[in-house]
């Protein structure tokens, strides 16, 4: 893994959906990380938004800024756990076109080097939606830190090599 500095990076629209019945955009500290990171790589931070569990008005809200064309990437926090409220991947799954069963994989061996079995309660997932990505990632501060800085930020880097998602982009709506 590389980069090619020969190309220049290519910023991307990215909207933030944290997912919590708890909290509140002033109390987010795991929405406020990611977006700052988001940010610092040289990213838009599009959209930012604060929804319940509620798993109707995570699809309702998925599809809307899946269906908006200035939206590449969406990333969600929260909600990926197993207990009764925890809606997030059957959200990602019930809008997602393709899944991206990798981005769970590698997630889950990332976090078992920190937290070790825990690991398998989270349900991080992603999926291709309407040409867009939506990432799900669980809603504490060590495992958006994982997500982003282990996986995120390098394959939504154009320079990558050998590959990455963002020169897929362009792709993703074909027939």
């Amino acid at each position: 893994m590389a980069l090619d500095l020969q190309r220049p990076f290519q910023p991307i629209q990215i909207a933030l959906l944290t997912v919590s019945d708890t909290r509140t955009l002033e109390t987010d500290k795991s929405g406020d990380v990611l977006a700052e990171r988001i940010q610092s790589a040289g990213h838009v931070l599009t959209a930012r938004l604060l929804l319940s569990d509620d798993l109707d008005g995570l699809i309702s809200q998925l599809e809307q800024w899946a269906s908006n064309p200035e939206i590449d990437v969406i990333i969600t926090t929260g909600g990926t756990g197993v207990t009764g409220r925890d809606a997030t991947p059957e959200a990602l799954s019930a809008v997602g076109e393709k899944s991206i069963p990798g981005f769970g994989e590698l997630f889950r061996m990332i976090s078992f080097k920190k937290i070790g079995t825990s690991t398998i309660q989270s349900r991080a997932c992603a999926v291709v939606s309407q040409g867009t990505y939506i990432f799900a990632l669980p809603g504490s501060k060590g495992a958006v830190c994982d997500a982003w800085d282990e996986i995120l930020v390098h394959q939504l880097d154009i320079r990558l090599r050998p590959c990455n998602f963002v020169e897929l982009i362009p792709r993703l709506r074909e027939k």
